[in-house]
């Protein structure tokens, strides 16, 4: 099984002037740690989860293409971002540059969107839910034919381009994994078996009821469900002297018997980087042992 460290929250105590610093030291240090994947949120104003709106937040791609100069190994993504922040055109743009310049690390990580009120707050558009699907499903259908050797025009439901021309492509063959994050049951994870190569889920009571759907999405679409990597949001919580690994440990291991692939989440106590090398040791070296 493999983990990912993301970093959901930039409001460190020696605030923005030594943001950019710590930021290096902690991607550094994780890809030391042997981290599978950095991530970072897609989102403009900080979530109600993680801490006040008014908290730190930085522009995505900018952050990982910053991550991808203090990296060498751990794969780069959000998890996730909204289909309605960028253009298409975009972030298959934003996407394959990471790609390039990070070495072939970058994946693209995108779901539907839900975050009304920064969309609002900045004057972004926030269509119904219908239609985010629906631009979601024209997302994933450009990003694939602009990674594609056709650089020819493209006509989805809401996107239409007259030339889809990318270069220099991307690294990664046959294009940058494409993660689908979100547990819908309908659209979502059906986009997943159509469309990607991952998913991401929380890890809920329902988690294996969705594995199920998207295994049964995977038969209808004639994908085979052991190509999809499968993932889930879990906070890297081992405590503040270790007391809580080995109940880590147990639920990476349960989850893995699910057939889940690999787990990424937050690791509390950042920017400090003391624990991580730790971590690489009792957590990621004993979770590489773990099959479903």
């Amino acid at each position: 099984m493999k983990l990912g460290l993301q970093i959901p929250s930039f409001t460190w105590p020696n605030g923005p002037a030594k943001l950019g610093t710590e930021l290096a030291e902690v991607a550094h240090a994780a890809d030391e740690a042997g981290f599978e994947y950095l991530a970072v949120m897609d989102h403009f104003f900080q979530i109600g989860a993680v801490g006040p709106v008014e908290n730190e937040m930085l522009e995505a791609y900018t952050t990982l293409g910053y991550l991808a100069a203090h990296t060498e190994r751990a794969k780069l993504l959000t998890v996730i971002t909204g289909v309605i922040y960028r253009y298409p055109g975009l972030l298959a743009k934003a996407v394959t540059t990471l790609d390039v310049l990070s070495g072939g690390r970058a994946i693209l990580g995108i779901g539907a969107g839900w975050n009304e009120e920064e969309s609002k707050g900045l004057g972004i558009p926030f269509p119904s839910t219908a239609e985010r699907f629906e631009l979601l499903e024209d997302a994933l259908r450009y990003v694939l034919k602009m990674w594609a050797d056709d650089d020819g025009p493209f006509t989805g439901k809401h996107v239409r381009a007259e030339r889809l021309l990318n270069v220099p492509q991307a690294l990664s063959k046959p294009h940058p994994p494409i993660m689908v994050g979100g547990g819908g049951e309908k659209k979502t994870l059906r986009f997943v078996a159509k469309y990607a190569q991952a998913c991401n889920l929380f890890n809920g009571p329902d988690l294996e009821r969705k594995l199920g759907v998207l295994k049964q999405h995977c038969e209808n679409e004639g994908r085979d469900y052991a190509e999809i990597t499968k993932t889930v949001y879990q906070t890297m919580d081992t405590g503040e002297n270790g007391e809580k690994t080995g109940e880590l440990l147990d639920e990476l291991r349960r989850l893995s018997a699910l057939g889940v692939d690999a787990a990424i989440g937050g690791f509390p106590g950042l920017p400090d980087t003391g624990k991580l090398e730790r971590f690489g040791k009792d957590v990621i070296a004993a979770a590489e042992g773990f099959q479903g």
